[in-house]
């Protein structure tokens, strides 16, 4: 008996673990208990950290540049060039990993996105003429006014991208300002109290009137502390991060392929299921019948929500490591031996509709 098409599609996890490393250590069990089946190794991202590391396993073209960090340190970030196209991820230049410690509302205030477009004007100048930047994991809540900055302004910027498709690859819908903000919703896990986050809705609303338009109110303008809305204004537009994933990568044609999907997360809850990869791949699986399962950091959802989602089972690292914190000390570990005992379990036969 031949052994299933298996591909194995995950979400970073939190700080445990990259896509990547999370795809080897599922692999690895998996492997373990069916050294028959056909693995398939497709690390996914909505946009945040991580993006450009499952970019470039699957496309290289991986770049290096020494930008401005979110404070006064230069950081050295990555991002991908394939053909004419540029993969960028705000993370690289202004994530909370590059504060060099715990946030704080001096650092929420302090932290700008000037990094972001240094990247971007390092692409131009590499030939791109199309730009995707990753949104999620920064640090600032400047609006994107450091990235207008450093591409010379509001006018320079728009001039310099004139003729270059650019793409915000963000699940996230929230507007700029407002109670559904970036400042109100993101600040307080970007360091800021309550008096920070009037402070930073006050110089948002000021940057929204400069930016023009109603680029504020546009979904997705509050991504990444609101560079969302600096690249909306600069002639860009919104795309699922997911689904930029999902297209760029060819990933529809490795769920054709697949007997069976494997994909995963640090928190699986309700969110899960809108717009993020998980939603993503259980959506081109549900179609043909192919079978798609959870291997997550914890599950919160209600397992009355797997079906109807088109999820055939979803497990819990933290489950099977006893505690929170053993699942997060030893995540790979831990994730490894939970695809270990789940491969052990799986039936031998595929339950895809229809095949065997």
């Amino acid at each position: 008996m031949t052994g299933l098409g298996v591909l194995i599609a995950p979400d970073c996890y939190g700080d445990s673990l990259t896509a990547v490393q999370a795809a080897e250590a599922i692999a690895a069990g998996w492997r373990a208990a069916r050294g028959g089946d056909r693995l398939t190794l497709a690390p996914q991202s909505d946009g945040g950290p991580g993006f450009v590391d499952v970019l470039a396993s699957r496309l290289g073209g991986l770049q290096t540049a020494v930008v401005s960090g979110p404070l006064q340190e230069r950081v050295t970030a990555h991002w991908v060039l394939h053909g004419q196209t540029a993969y960028i991820e705000c993370a690289q230049a202004c994530g909370l990993t590059q504060l060099g410690g715990p946030p704080d509302p001096r650092t929420a205030v302090a932290a700008h996105s000037a990094g972001v477009g240094e990247l971007i004007a390092a692409a131009i100048d590499a030939g791109a003429r199309r730009i995707v930047v990753g949104l999620g994991g920064s640090s600032c809540t400047d609006g994107g006014r450091g990235l207008v900055t450093a591409l010379g302004g509001v006018d320079a910027a728009r001039a310099r991208l004139a003729g270059i498709e650019l793409i915000a690859a963000s699940d996230v819908e929230h507007p700029l300002l407002g109670p559904m903000g970036a400042a109100a919703v993101f600040g307080p896990q970007k360091g800021a109290d309550p008096a920070t986050v009037e402070l930073l809705e006050t110089r948002l609303r000021s940057w929204a009137a400069e930016l023009g338009g109603d680029v504020a109110d546009q979904p997705g303008a509050g991504a990444a502390g609101g560079i969302g809305a600096a690249l909306l204004a600069l002639g860009g537009r919104r795309e699922p991060g997911a689904a930029v994933i999902a297209e760029h990568t060819d990933l529809a044609a490795d769920v054709a392929a697949a007997d069976l999907i494997i994909t995963g997360e640090g928190r699986f809850d309700d969110q899960s299921l809108h717009g993020k990869v998980v939603s993503a791949l259980a959506a081109g699986a549900r179609a043909r019948g192919t079978p798609v399962l959870v291997l997550a950091g914890q599950v919160t959802l209600d397992p009355a929500a797997l079906d109807p989602a088109g999820i055939a089972a979803a497990h819990s690292i933290t489950e099977f490591a006893g505690s929170v914190q053993r699942a997060m000390d030893e995540a790979r570990t831990q994730l490894q031996g939970l695809a270990r005992r789940t491969a052990a379990n799986w039936p031998d036969r595929s339950t895809r509709t229809g095949r065997e």
